[in-house]
């Protein structure tokens, strides 16, 4: 009886050291909350020191990539996790004042929250050891850090210096210029060409454009030409190869003989293989030793004619999109003091398709009217919309401007009435561009008439191009009809 008891009792001990281990151990939301956002404020200082340095090796600008992506991952997790404790919170106290016979309701919804936040929890601890298993590997990155030479001054605010500048491309710029400044006097016949390809509008000029005010790519070459080949037309080619031949006598006549050319060629429209060969052999035979070759394109046909590894930009992730719409968005303002407002935000953001230009528009709209209500509003007119534009076109309208195509745009103040983009434009600086803008059509009391052009967006970074939409009003058709009543008589009333 006594070995009997000794064994329970010994079973029971067990189970209960491993149950009071199992909870001490369990990790607990607040506690990986913190340690999350303290890793991600290390993660932060690396990116900052390697953004404002001249980095040259090309593996520790991918492994700095890498980082900056997991980054932004784990500050879009943190924010997710923060806000969905919010909604739950709200649910709770609505839950007092409901009726007895949606008990049964708000309960599966309780659970549901519950559910939906031990896996928020499991994720956000997966970011935290994702983002810390970076940093460590990363060590001796850190210590090489230092022996790079700095850039420029860092801005003293985030939210300034993503309106001023590229967000989320420094290391792609770095890798441009590293391509740009290397010299190998062995690298035989062929002219160093870059291949950069991406969708419309995912900041292939924006790119080429920062690198190219770079003063040390100024300073070696001698001049910088630029190319726009709409449709590798006969008169585009030929034109192309009389200003190569133009510039080669201007060379040789130059005291600069010792520099090269830097050629930047925009490709736009279909790819055309015959043309782009008589396009590469007219720089080989005109351009002087050490010129180098910068071409853009959406289609990717143009990365095997590269001399090195293509760069292929893509649109942001949806997590490093939202950091750049919240920055944007809130600016000064810490997020966490308006945890409403930064719900609408987030779901705001997922609506936009990662579209830079939307979601400056965006942001500035939300941010110029600081209101739960009214970002209610602005939600609720997006949702309603990019649903019903895709239910009559197959397409979202974002993707479709992307994509230069012509959309429908629903205007929030007057549901009735919607405008077309027909036509997109990209003006210089030195062009006059309209008073009128998107934002105060879409968003504002603005009326216009007919056809229209509007200045959607103005750069504040090089090139400084505007974009400009030529639209026209539309008044939506109503479907419904009003139902016919039958009359003594016979006869039919409206």
């Amino acid at each position: 009886m006594d070995t009997i008891l000794s064994a329970v009792l010994s079973e029971l001990s067990t189970r209960s050291i491993h149950f009071f281990i199992s909870k001490i151990s369990k990790p607990v939301p607040l506690d990986v909350e913190d340690c999350l956002r303290r890793v991600l404020l290390r993660a932060q200082v690396i990116m900052d020191e390697a953004m404002g340095r001249h980095i040259t090796n090309q593996a520790m600008l991918l492994q700095l990539i890498v980082l900056r992506d997991a980054m932004h991952r784990g500050y879009y997790m943190l924010d997710t996790f923060r806000y969905q404790h919010h909604d739950e919170e709200e649910t709770k106290d609505e839950d007092v004042s409901r009726t007895p016979s949606l008990s049964i309701v708000n309960y599966v919804k309780h659970l549901c929250f519950s559910s939906r936040g031990g896996l928020a929890l499991k994720e956000l601890q997966e970011a935290h050891d994702n983002l810390n298993s970076m940093i460590l590997d990363v060590n001796e990155l850190v210590l090489f850090l230092t022996s790079y030479p700095r850039l420029y001054r860092q801005p003293y605010s985030m939210h300034l210096q993503l309106a001023n500048c590229m967000f989320g491309r420094q290391m792609e710029a770095q890798l441009v210029i590293n391509f740009l400044l290397h010299t190998d006097r062995h690298e035989g016949e062929d002219l160093g060409l870059l291949p950069i390809v991406g969708p419309g509008q995912v900041g292939k000029t924006t790119l080429v454009a920062h690198v190219c005010k770079n003063e040390r790519v100024r300073g070696h070459f001698s001049k910088i030409l630029f190319f726009y080949i709409h449709n590798f037309t006969n008169d585009e080619v030929s034109n192309f190869e009389k200003a190569c031949a133009t510039e080669h006598q201007n060379h040789m006549s130059n005291s600069n003989i010792d520099r090269g050319l830097l050629v930047v060629v925009e490709l736009i429209g279909d790819f055309n293989e015959d043309a782009w060969n008589r396009i590469y052999r007219a720089s080989k035979q005109y351009m002087p030793t050490g010129s180098k070759i910068i071409v853009t394109s959406r289609s990717d046909k143009i990365v095997k004619f590269g001399t090195t590894q293509a760069l292929t930009l893509k649109y942001l992730s949806h997590e490093s999109y939202w950091y750049f719409f919240k920055t944007l968005t809130f600016g000064s303002t810490d997020p966490k003091m308006h945890p409403r407002l930064t719900r609408l935000a987030m779901l705001i953001s997922k609506m936009l398709n990662s579209s830079l230009i939307a979601g400056n528009i965006t942001a500035c709209v939300l941010s110029d009217n600081f209101d739960v209500h009214f970002w209610g509003k602005v939600l609720t007119f997006f949702r309603g919309y990019f649903q019903r534009h895709v239910s009559r076109f197959g397409e979202h309208p974002i993707d479709l401007l992307c994509q230069n195509k012509p959309a429908h745009i629903a205007r929030m103040t007057i549901p009735s009435e919607e405008f077309m983009v027909q036509r997109q434009n990209e003006c210089s600086l030195e062009e006059e561009v309209p008073q009128i803008t998107f934002k105060d059509v879409m968003f504002g009391s603005v009326k216009p008439h007919e056809k229209f052009e509007v200045l959607t967006w103005k750069a504040r970074i090089p090139p400084y191009y505007s974009r400009v939409y030529t639209c026209e009003i539309q008044k939506l058709k109503t479907t419904a009809s009003k139902r016919k009543r039958s009359t003594k008589n016979g006869s039919t009333l409206c």
